[in-house]
């Protein structure tokens, strides 16, 4: 099977960090999204919305979204559980990884696609342009506000962000917090909830994938 990535962005980096922390290793392929690869013809033979991450299966399934693909993996290797344990789990860290997800980024993802110049009429990923909407940048840098205190606060009553343990609800947190750099907004540094794990999460290996 084949991972097609692309190492700056933030979606991929959430299946990376999901197979270190699995201990698989995949063949990954580069493509170039500035330089607008994904839009030649030969990704969109792989991935018609023309977006990374995407997995190729080895019978030429292709899996798409970070999400999904995580799934997919979590399935094929059980061990360590990244989704939950038993139902309850199950119900809490998918509740908690959507909740990370919509509120924080996709909040950031609307702030930075519907402002940044090389997003011009590219303001959705997918095979359609779609013209950026300024209100929807600031709207999205609001909401990536909010998401850190309200994260804060979910971690001054819980270790981790889905539960008692790590979790995938975890990765996408947290790769949302580097995303946040691409819009320039930092941490507010009274967070300490937020520090607290940020530093936990920084320490494990998969924070370098």
């Amino acid at each position: 099977m084949k991972l097609y990535d692309f190492a700056l962005s933030p979606s991929p980096r959430r299946v990376r960090m999901f197979l270190a922390e699995k201990g698989v290793t995949v063949e990954t392929v580069q493509v170039q999204l500035r330089e607008g690869e994904n839009h030649g013809e030969a990704f969109r033979k792989v991935n018609p919305g023309r977006f990374v991450p995407a997995l190729e299966l080895d019978d030429g399934t292709v899996l798409c979204e970070a999400p999904a693909i995580c799934r997919y993996f979590e399935a094929l290797h059980p061990d360590p559980p990244l989704m939950g344990r038993d139902p309850k789990e199950q119900g809490e860290i998918a509740m908690w990884e959507r909740w990370a997800d919509v509120n924080g980024f996709m909040a950031v993802a609307d702030a930075l696609r519907n402002s940044a110049e090389r997003f011009k009429d590219r303001a959705l990923v997918g095979k359609v342009d779609h013209a950026q909407i300024p209100a929807l940048a600031e709207r999205g840098r609001t909401r990536a506000e909010h998401f850190l205190h309200d994260l804060d606060e979910r971690l001054g009553k819980s270790e981790w962000v889905g539960g008692a343990a790590f979790s995938v609800a975890d990765i996408t947190a947290f790769v949302t917090i580097g995303f946040c750099a691409m819009i320039e907004l930092e941490v507010p540094g009274n967070l300490k909830n937020l520090k607290r794990w940020h530093d936990a999460m920084s320490a494990r290996p998969s924070a370098n994938a």
